[in-house]
């Protein structure tokens, strides 16, 4: 398959004329194809050159898009291919020469006895009358590169590129075309005067020529490939696919949240109507718009794998440079997520996989001395739960040292002395703490304390979550919870004294009545006895600093909202539930020492606002 979309890339190249790039991919394509044909072992260090070779690749392509001349990049890259595969690596790794503002680049060709070979002499005179001699310059060189390798030009191509005057110019062509055919196809750029062709040393060349005219070859077969693989306008195929630009997508989903809040505004007002018509008008209006708000979201969602893909290269290169052995697993690759939300995963995820390799898992002789494989194993993994989607980054190593963290965490005051052992959720606040480390030295991938609580800090911006799970030698897995999508979420409105807030639906388990049949009280704490399970009881009134009615009056009617954080649950007591509603989050910017409780703000129906409560941080230290 790389070898396939190598040679695509070479042939797409040549017919956009992008010669350099179309050279330099058929050294990749040729050293290749000795690998899948079992003559070159592919090794970890020629993986290494071949990588080195992907991103020279690109920058090449980068570049003659924009017209620049080939880079030191591909020039070094090849000649590290040359050198890993030891010498001969391909069948056709002659020279290969690049014309780089004047000056010739040459790669040594792998035989000691392929010597420079002469080529063919061509002296081209442009007409007096010609137009953009310059332009027409530059066309026959990229003629005659068609036929064979352009060792040199003289004047140098950048000098011709911009004559302004008609000039005569000298080319050495290593090609195997006859003279006719050279004629030709220089003349063929138009307004030449006269071409003069000396081959006389051309015999001598023989030899050496054999890999340049293969080479040319390939490169004319694979641009024949592409364009007869081009669609033509015989058919009439239909366009099933539209680009579109994400800011529209973003107008698009902005109009459509106003929208919403518009409708929970008429369905208010038309509540109490008694016009048949104009409910049945305002109930088919409703339908509508929640269908467009349906399909609007839809259109939003992507297959995670556009930022997965890129995460194998990352953990092979991190890999290598701390000297482990990592087996990368990916899972759940076609789950979709909001294309808001997909681009900011992706540096919360680079955290957690570097984190794993330089602190989880174990180099390959400790791995061994403990009974385990020699390579890790790292998974990278993304599955949906409800309306929420879990992506969740584990390994096997040797866990997080709960000793070494309750130290740490002792020594900056960060727990108190009296704290005996560290539980998960424990363990998690304390190296999520800004600047929290246990390692004695910073490495090139870690040990700065900041990977953990960037993940976290970018998790809450996004109305998600962490969780963290760890055992001793077996391994350590964090899971990221986020909602599918930003813009537009299903919540529970809940009243405490006289503010309304928000609860995202997907951490709302169930709702029960305040009674002492539920509610008892247990080493001074009220809980919740919900089917033979105690959880903590939370008061919102408390938590978000509101006076209560209820609970200063004594009055009954008291609700419980049961909320879960993955395998956690609590009970939160509110004055009143007031419904369901689908809300537009809207982000805002808490104020400085504020409460840390809220992750947005929402317009409810009536035009008033309501925060949009952060259920992840009502379980801190609960």
């Amino acid at each position: 398959e790389i070898f396939r979309a190598v040679h695509t890339v070479k042939g797409m190249s040549a017919t956009m004329g992008y010669q350099a790039v179309a050279e330099f991919s058929h050294e990749i394509e040729s050293l290749l194809d000795r690998v899948r044909r079992g003559e070159q072992l592919l090794a970890p260090e020629l993986m290494d050159a071949l990588f080195a070779a992907a991103d020279a690749l690109e920058a090449g392509i980068e570049g003659a898009m924009e017209g620049a001349p080939p880079s030191d990049a591909m020039t070094a890259s090849l000649q590290r291919l040359h050198d890993v595969a030891g010498g001969g690596s391909t069948s056709e790794f002659q020279a290969m020469r690049m014309t780089t503002g004047g000056t010739v680049v040459t790669i040594a060709a792998a035989d000691a006895d392929d010597a420079p070979v002469a080529g063919v002499l061509v002296t081209v005179t442009q007409s007096p009358s010609t137009m953009l001699p310059g332009v027409r310059a530059f066309m026959v060189l990229s003629k005659v590169r068609e036929l064979g390798e352009l060792a040199t030009v003289h004047p140098p191509e950048a000098e011709l590129r911009n004559a302004l005057v008609p000039m005569e110019f000298t080319m050495r062509l290593m090609t195997q075309a006859s003279r006719a055919l050279i004629e030709s196809t220089v003349r063929s750029a138009g307004d030449i005067a006269r071409v003069v062709i000396d081959d006389a040393h051309r015999a001598q060349a023989s030899r050496a020529t054999i890999g340049m005219t293969a080479r040319a070859d390939a490169i004319a077969d694979a641009r024949a490939d592409a364009i007869a693989d081009a669609p033509t306008g015989g058919g009439a195929r239909l366009t099933r696919h539209v680009r579109i630009d994400l800011s529209r997508l973003d107008t698009l989903m902005n109009l459509i949240g106003e929208l919403v809040i518009t409708r929970g505004r008429l369905l208010q007002l038309t509540a109490s109507s008694a016009d048949p018509a104009l409910d049945e008008a305002m109930q088919q209006a409703s339908r509508l718009i929640a269908d467009l708000q349906s399909e609007i979201m839809t259109s939003r969602m992507v297959p995670v794998w556009q930022v997965f893909d890129r995460f194998p290269r990352l953990v092979r290169d991190a890999a290598r440079q701390v000297g482990k052995e990592v087996q990368f697993v990916v899972e759940g690759k076609e789950i979709e997520l909001d294309r808001s939300l997909l681009d900011e995963i992706g540096e919360p995820i680079v955290h957690l996989l570097r984190n794993a390799i330089d602190h989880g898992i174990e180099t390959p002789e400790v791995r061994e001395a403990e009974g385990k494989p020699r390579a890790g194993r790292l998974t990278l993994s993304a599955a949906r739960d409800r309306a929420a989607v879990l992506i969740k980054v584990s390994d096997d190593g040797r866990g997080i040292d709960r000793t070494k963290v309750l130290a740490r965490a002792k020594a900056i005051g960060f727990v108190d002395p009296a704290v005996r052992a560290l539980d998960d959720e424990q363990l998690f606040r304390c190296i999520a703490q800004p600047g929290f480390s246990t390692v004695d030295a910073v490495s090139g991938l870690s040990g700065r304390g900041v990977g953990v609580d960037a993940v976290q800090s970018k998790a809450r911006a996004l109305g998600g979550s962490v969780e963290l799970q760890t055992r001793a030698f077996e391994g350590t897995s964090i899971t990221i919870r986020l909602p599918i999508t930003l813009a537009i979420v299903r919540a529970l409105l809940a009243r405490t004294g006289g503010e309304r807030y928000a609860l995202p639906l997907t951490h709302v388990r169930e709702t029960v009545e305040y009674g002492p049949d539920t509610v008892q009280r247990i080493k001074g704490k009220d809980v919740l006895v919900l089917r033979d399970e105690v959880l903590p009881l939370l008061d919102l009134g408390e938590v978000v600093q509101q006076p209560s009615y209820a609970r200063q009056t004594g009055a009954a009617g008291r609700e419980i909202v049961v909320i879960e954080r993955g395998e956690r649950r609590s009970g939160l007591v509110v004055d009143e539930l007031i419904g369901q509603e689908d809300i537009v989050v809207k982000q805002f910017d808490a104020p400085r020492d504020g409460l840390a409780l809220f992750s947005g703000a929402t317009i409810l129906a009536d035009g008033t606002p309501a925060l949009i409560m952060d259920v992840g941080s009502l379980f801190q230290g609960n």
